[in-house]
C-alpha cells in the first residue's frame, strides 16, 4: 500500500497547485546572483529588500545604491547592525554579499526578474491627484479576496528607485501586484511602466501638478498617458470619463491597442455613477452601473473626490479579474492615510476637535476638493491651515490667488497661510471687506510650520472645531499635525 493511500481522505483530496512548489523565502543568493549577473559570496536567503539602512530589518537584503548626494556603501555597517542578512555591493566586503559592477542597475535587474518569475496580475496607477489613495484601495480590495496574496508599493515609492524596489520586493507567490508611478518630467512614467509592464493601467485624474516643468495641462495628460506604453498585449487602460482631457487620454491608449474602460459621472462612462448618498459616518453610499451589472457599496472616505476614486478602483479590480464584492467591503472599511486624509480627534478647550491631515501633498485640484469637503464637515468653526503648492512655476500666483473662492465657499472662519507662494492669496484676501470673497474670513500669513503652530495656538482650538492641514510636503505641515496630535 502506498504512503499516499494511508493518508486521511481529506489530505488526499487537498488540491496541489504550482505555486505550492515556490519557496517561501523572497530571494536566495543563487537567484539574486543569476538575476543581477553578480557573484554570491555564500549561500543565504532573504525576506526583504531595502535601500535605506535606517529602515533595514532582520533578514533584509541591503542595496548599497549610489546617488548624486551619497553612496550607500557608507552605510553598510549600519545596515548589518540593523539585521541585514546580506548586501548588494560593487566591491568585496567581509559580510555576505552579491558583488556586481553597478548596484543601481542590479536593482533594476532584480526587479525585472521578480516581474518575470511571478504570474501576478500587475496594476499600475498614476494621476495628478489621488494615485496613492487609489493604489491603497485597489490593494485592499484585491488583498481581501486573495487572502494576503496581493503585493503593493508602500508609501509613495513611485519614482525611478521606488518602482524597481517595489518590484524586487514582490513575492513569487503573489496573485496581484499594485504599483504607483509618479513623475515630474516628460519620459519618467515611460521608463517606469516599461519596468512594471502592467496588465491594467489606471489614470486617476489630470490636474496642474508639476505644471512648472511641463507647461500645460495637455502636456501633463501626455506625460501621464505614457503609462499605456508598457501595458502587456490585451491589457486595459482605465481613464477618467469626466476629465476635459478624456479624448486625449483615450486616443493615447488606443495607439497601443489596449482595452479602454472609463469611469465617472459622464453618460459615456463604462463604470458610471448613478447615485451617491451621504452616509452618517461622513462617507457615501454609492450606486454604480458597470454595464452588465449594478453595484451598491459604501465608501468610508468623505468627499466627492473619493466617489470618483471608488469608481476607478472598481474599474481596475474588475479589469484585473478581482472580486468586486471584496473591493466594496474594503472601500467601506478604509481609513484615511497619514498625510492624505487621516482624521484625528485632538484635545480642545472643553472637548475635542477634528484635525484632517492632508499635509503630504497639494495642487490646485486637490486643494479645491479638500476645502469643499471641509465645508461639508459639521463643525462649530472651520479652520484651514494651507501650505504653498509647489512646482507651479509662473502659474503659482494665479493658482494660489484662486483659493480665495473655495475658502469662501467652505465657510472657513480662519485661515493660516504658510509659505511665500501664499502671498498672492494674502493680497487677494486683503483687498478689503468690500470684496465678497474676503468678507468674513480672518487669516494669518506665516513663513513656516513653527509660526503656523503659534498662530493656531493663539487662535485657540475649541470643542467642535474642524481643522484642515494641507500643503506640499516640502512646506513641512506634518509638524503641525504632529504637534497637535501629540497632545492626545
Amino acid at each position: 500500500m502506498s504512503a499516499l493511500s494511508n493518508r486521511h481522505p481529506a489530505l488526499r483530496a487537498w488540491p496541489v497547485r504550482k505555486r505550492d512548489a515556490i519557496g517561501l523565502a523572497l530571494w536566495d543568493a543563487a537567484s539574486i546572483a543569476a538575476a543581477t549577473g553578480g557573484t554570491a559570496s555564500c549561500d543565504f536567503q532573504i525576506s526583504g529588500v531595502e535601500i535605506d539602512s535606517r529602515d533595514v530589518r532582520s533578514g533584509d537584503l541591503f542595496f548599497a545604491l549610489k546617488g548624486e548626494a551619497t553612496d550607500g556603501h557608507k552605510f553598510l555597517d549600519k545596515a548589518f547592525a540593523n539585521g541585514a542578512t546580506a548586501a548588494v555591493v560593487d566591491h568585496p566586503i567581509e559580510q555576505p554579499h552579491i558583488l556586481v559592477s553597478d548596484t543601481n542597475e542590479a536593482l533594476e535587474l532584480l526587479a525585472a526578474a521578480a516581474r518575470e518569475r511571478s504570474t501576478a496580475v500587475r496594476i499600475g496607477v498614476t494621476g495628478s491627484v489621488g494615485k496613492t489613495g487609489v493604489k491603497e484601495a485597489i490593494f485592499a480590495g484585491l488583498d481581501r479576496a486573495s487572502h494576503g496574496a496581493t503585493h503593493r508599493s508602500v508609501r509613495s515609492y513611485n519614482n525611478h528607485v521606488g518602482v524597481p524596489l517595489s518590484l524586487a520586493r514582490m513575492p513569487a507567490r503573489s496573485k496581484f501586484g499594485v504599483f504607483e508611478m509618479g513623475m515630474n518630467h516628460v519620459g519618467e512614467i515611460s521608463g517606469l511602466t516599461n519596468q512594471v509592464k502592467p496588465h491594467v493601467a489606471v489614470i486617476t485624474t489630470i490636474a496642474p501638478a508639476h505644471i512648472e516643468n511641463l507647461g500645460s495641462i495637455e502636456a501633463i495628460a501626455d506625460a501621464k498617458a505614457e503609462i499605456f506604453e508598457g501595458i502587456v498585449p490585451g491589457g486595459t487602460a482605465v481613464i477618467p470619463a469626466d476629465s476635459p482631457q478624456f479624448e486625449q487620454l483615450k486616443a493615447a491608449a488606443a495607439k497601443h491597442g489596449v482595452n479602454i474602460v472609463s469611469f465617472g459621472r459622464a453618460r459615456h462612462a463604462d463604470v458610471r455613477l448613478l447615485d451617491a448618498i451621504p452616509s452618517a459616518n461622513g462617507g457615501s453610499l454609492v450606486t454604480a452601473d458597470l454595464g452588465e451589472t449594478r453595484l451598491c457599496f459604501s465608501v468610508a472616505e468623505p468627499g466627492d473626490h473619493w466617489i470618483s476614486n471608488a469608481l476607478a478602483v472598481m474599474a481596475a479590480v474588475r479589469a484585473a479579474g478581482g472580486d468586486l464584492g471584496s473591493a466594496g467591503l474594503a472601500l467601506a472599511e478604509m481609513g484615511g492615510l497619514k498625510g492624505r486624509g487621516a482624521r484625528h480627534q485632538i484635545t480642545a478647550i472643553s472637548g475635542k476637535a477634528l484635525l484632517i491631515d492632508e499635509s503630504y501633498n497639494a495642487n490646485p485640484a486637490s486643494m479645491r476638493a479638500t476645502l469643499r469637503q471641509l465645508g461639508q464637515t459639521p463643525a462649530t468653526r472651520r479652520v484651514a491651515v494651507l501650505g504653498s503648492m509647489k512646482e507651479l512655476g509662473d502659474f503659482a500666483p494665479r493658482f494660489h490667488a484662486q483659493l480665495a473662492e473655495p475658502l469662501a465657499e467652505a465657510n472657513v472662519d480662519f485661515a493660516i497661510l504658510v509659505g511665500k507662494e501664499m502671498k498672492a492669496l494674502v493680497r487677494d484676501l486683503g483687498k478689503g471687506a468690500a470684496d465678497a470673497l474676503a468678507g468674513g474670513l480672518s487669516f494669518a500669513h506665516c513663513e513656516g510650520p513653527a509660526e503656523a503652530i503659534s498662530a493656531l495656538e493663539e487662535f485657540g482650538i475649541t470643542s467642535g472645531d474642524a481643522i484642515l492641514v494641507k500643503g506640499s510636503n516640502s512646506v513641512g505641515l506634518g509638524r503641525v499635525v504632529a504637534h497637535f496630535t501629540a497632545r492626545n
